[in-house]
């Protein structure tokens, strides 16, 4: 059974922001400020943007602000003084936990990128909040552990992956009912900037041209695990523990238009699918109004003026030349437990690496096999074991890299 639980929100939701100055925390603040009388910030927080965080303390006036580097916290505090503003400025990871399971609290957005995201996610979940997830790696990294602390603390969790949300609209309010009615969840890919390009010269790639979206606008990690479709491997992993079905009933089907966000398939072969522009600004205005509907502003689906959509199978047109890393969702899935995590370290310091040109793009996938043939992932019973695994995939993927960029 999935843990997506809910309940209808109070009249005025107090929220934090985990990764307000990321994309996603952009977004989120745009669909806030069409409801103030709906939503009120409580927190913001960013690692080093002390200008973005200024406006948006500016505009927002939360009680508490947080950026991770303890310079620009001191440099945002000294910018906010002046303006007479009750803001408090904290820093590093404990008051990151702080903000998100503060008894204040209601809603947390989580939307920090990577597994940095995790130890706010656990503390949001535990202390009972309606958590909106962002950040898929709390769960391909903590897994059961992370759905654990969401039962224990009694959590609302509600994804918000465009993809993950509209599975979850697509789905009988029932979540007891979903095995036994469900045939396929089908996530929709766009392919990314390199669908049609011949694999045999992906090594040329640059890191401007894999961050070039044609759909959607988002930071630079994301755009590469979009280019690789890694992000669609990540989003495998978290639809199986989000909603609670085997590996074999998820697949995925690429979709240029980025139109249908993902579908359902039901056992009478019925199909019930959710379209919309693509903007992050739909499934987050979701989240924050469910189980009502609020406004996004994002812009409306003209019918009239849709492309064609089209759809193509992943065993098509060479794509398993081009995005080799999507199959390892069902290979770490059948893994001992723990693979998930390792594959998405390996993955944060394949990206980082490929953005600061030390291996090429086709050498992301080679850095996360190598680093799943090498690291013998263990049961992750703790957030410091979760923490543990991913400190020690990490740094074997730094190895792998390095043995790469010396045989250059």
């Amino acid at each position: 059974m999935s843990q997506i639980y809910g309940a209808k929100s109070s009249t005025l939701q107090t929220l934090t922001v985990l990764g307000s100055t990321g994309s996603i925390g952009k977004s989120t603040l745009e669909v806030v400020a069409r409801h103030p009388d709906k939503i009120r910030i409580f927190a913001l927080t960013g690692f080093s943007q002390v200008d973005l965080l200024f406006e948006q303390c500016l505009r927002f006036k939360p009680q508490y602000a947080l950026l991770v580097d303890p310079d620009s916290a001191n440099t945002l505090r000294t910018r906010l003084l002046p303006t007479g503003l009750d803001v408090e400025v904290l820093t590093g990871s404990q008051d990151l936990d702080l903000l998100a399971s503060h008894d204040s609290v209601d809603t947390v957005m989580a939307s920090i990128v990577g597994a940095a995201g995790l130890s706010s996610c656990l503390a949001a979940a535990r202390a009972g909040k309606r958590l909106l997830l962002a950040n898929k790696e709390a769960l391909v990294v903590g897994g059961e552990l992370f759905l654990s602390q969401v039962r224990a603390g009694g959590a609302k969790l509600l994804p918000i992956d465009s993809e993950h949300s509209a599975i979850f609209q697509s789905l009988p309010e029932d979540p007891s009912t979903w095995n036994d009615r469900i045939e396929k969840i089908i996530l929709t890919a766009s392919g990314g900037p390199f669908k049609a390009r011949d694999p045999q010269t992906l090594h040329l790639v640059t890191p401007e041209e894999a961050c070039r979206h044609p759909n959607w606008v988002m930071g630079q990690k994301i755009s590469v695990d979009s280019a690789t479709m890694m992000n669609k491997c990540l989003e495998v992993i978290e639809a199986h523990y989000l909603f609670g079905v085997d590996p074999s009933k998820i697949d995925v089907l690429i979709h240029p238009q980025s139109i249908i966000h993902s579908m359902v398939e039901y056992k009478d072969m019925s199909v019930v699918a959710q379209l919309g522009t693509p903007d992050m600004k739909v499934p987050i205005a979701y989240g924050l109004g469910w189980p009502e509907r609020i406004e996004s502003g994002a812009n409306k689906l003209s019918f009239q003026n849709t492309p064609p959509m089209t759809f193509e199978d992943f065993e098509s047109n060479r794509h398993r030349e081009r995005f080799p890393g999507l199959l390892l969702a069902w290979e770490v899935l059948r893994s001992a437990n723990g693979a998930p995590g390792v594959l998405n370290a390996a993955n944060e310091i394949a990206v980082e690496s490929f953005l600061s040109k030390k291996i090429k793009f086709t050498q992301i996938h080679e850095v996360n096999l190598r680093t799943l043939d090498k690291y013998l992932p263990r049961s992750a019973k703790s957030l410091d074991d979760l923490l543990a695994l991913d400190l020690g995939a990490r740094d074997v993927a730094r190895q792998v890299v390095e043995e790469l960029s010396s045989s250059k």
